[in-house]
């Protein structure tokens, strides 16, 4: 249940909150109230789409009820009350009110029989002497139609319905099944703004003040780096091509992730098919840095025929690089015949460095055949590689391939909608698995941890709720 902290509050006539009731099939609405001290006694009024008000000079208000300790309480220590699918129809919010009886209305309309149909009315304000919660869930009965529709025409729904079942009166023979939702925390929005003062809520503006601030640092980042991702755009044709070339392909290089992976050193091949093969060709781009850590770089090669199928591919560099960045870590190569659209794998997984491995900066990689590119290995590492770079929203601020038109800007916005989300959502729903008791054969334990099944509920609520 949702505590409701209307002591901290003075002077209020009544403690007013708002239920959203909008839906397309009627519904009904119960409370549960249970206040910290017993022995006191309550008035509860409402009114539909409207703020009710009542006083010596206004009355208007749509239903009222009277809470007596020595007449209402339950055997859980609960005040309840209960407004049917009927009584809800055609209405799209509830605005209910309660505060305290004092002691002489305690006497005059609890103790005294004969009044308990007469509402207690005052002008003057006073203060709560208790704290209360407050749970609200709303409920219905429906049946399908011939539509497959989800209806209530004949259905009523009954008092007993609690939050665990559902009681369902009804006038014709249809199946029909029962329902209900658990209200979102009533926000005391007077208590709110009585409180909002940043001595009380140092954790709150901190945490706000920190969270903003990364967001604004990470939104500078992934600006800066979305203009540099456009320099990375685009295929480079190799320097060595010539004019008089008629045939192209298209080979498109993926350097790997790992440490020091990116490479300056000159990188050339030779490319082999079962026709002819090329010159020594030379990777390179004058506009741009290539072969970098986590990159991928496309490259138009020309040449005078077609080499037929690809057969391998030897390729090198000559290690010119200064310091970390003479050696160079190939995932594989992807190259295209531009003209036949046909898709040559080469794949490598192999570090090209003088002081890593086998010491090796020149190799030659066969064309891979099905079962080398259904390797688990290699789809591990490409779908990993994916997963992680592009399709995971946090980490691809980061490391978001140039090529995807999703920028950095964008998904670091969309990281930060859904973190505020969250937070709302967990606010909204804090605390609702614990409005059900839980037997111990039910109880889940891991160590010092308790799990019980109405926590996994609420959680696959969230999670629906969320991604929904």
């Amino acid at each position: 249940m949702n505590l409701q902290n209307v002591t901290s509050i003075s002077n209020l006539l009544f403690s007013f909150s708002y239920v959203n009731i909008t839906n397309s099939i009627p519904i009904s609405i119960h409370f549960e109230i249970q206040s910290l001290n017993s022995s006191l006694s309550y008035l509860f009024i409402y009114k539909f789409d409207q703020k009710p008000q009542l006083n010596s000079s206004i009355n208007e208000i749509d239903g009222w009820n009277l809470f007596c300790s020595n007449k209402h309480l339950t055997n859980e220590n609960l005040y309840k009350y209960f407004l049917d699918n009927d009584q809800t129809l055609n209405h799209q919010s509830l605005i209910y009110g309660i505060r305290e009886l004092n002691l002489t209305e305690y006497q005059n309309y609890c103790l005294n029989n004969s009044s308990l149909n007469q509402i207690p009315i005052r002008d003057e304000t006073s203060n709560f002497t208790s704290n209360y919660f407050i749970r609200i869930y709303t409920s219905g009965c429906y049946y399908l139609d011939e539509n497959y529709q989800w209806k209530s025409d004949g259905l009523k729904v009954g008092s007993l319905t609690n939050h665990y079942e559902t009681e369902c009166y009804s006038t014709h023979l249809t199946t029909f099944a029962g329902g209900f939702i658990v209200l979102p925390n009533p926000i005391n929005w007077n208590y709110v703004f009585a409180n909002a003062d940043f001595s009380k809520n140092q954790t709150i503006y901190i945490t706000m003040i920190c969270t903003i601030t990364i967001f604004i640092i990470l939104l500078f980042y992934s600006r800066f780096q979305d203009k540099k991702d456009l320099e990375k755009l685009g295929v480079t044709p190799l320097i060595d091509n010539q004019k008089s070339d008629g045939y192209f392909y298209q080979i498109i290089v993926f350097t790997g992730q790992r440490k020091d992976a990116g490479t300056e050193s000159k990188v050339h091949f030779v490319l082999s098919g079962d026709k002819d093969q090329t010159n020594i060709r030379t990777f390179s781009d004058s506009n741009r840095k290539i072969f970098e850590r986590g990159g991928i770089d496309a490259f138009v090669m020309s040449v005078p025929k077609s080499l037929g199928l690809l057969n391998y591919i030897r390729i090198w560099h000559d290690n010119s690089g200064q310091g970390s960045s003479a050696s160079w870590f190939l995932k594989y190569l992807i190259i295209q015949d531009l003209q036949t659209l046909e898709k040559f794998h080469f794949i490598s997984q192999k570090w090209f460095a003088v002081e890593k491995d086998d010491g090796k900066i020149e190799r030659i990689l066969p064309v891979a055949d099905e079962i080398e590119k259904d390797n688990f290995s290699y789809i591990l590492s490409k779908k990993t590689y994916h997963n992680i770079s592009d399709g995971h929203l946090w980490f691809s601020i980061f490391s978001r391939p140039p090529s995807n038109q999703f920028s950095r800007v964008q998904r670091c916005t969309c990281c930060f909608v859904l973190f505020f989300s969250a937070m709302l959502l967990n606010i909204m729903y804090y605390d609702l698995s614990n409005q059900a008791k839980t037997s111990e054969n039910l109880l889940l334990q891991l160590g010092p941890l308790k799990i019980t099944p109405q926590q996994v509920s609420a959680a696959q609520f969230h999670f629906f709720l969320f991604f929904s």
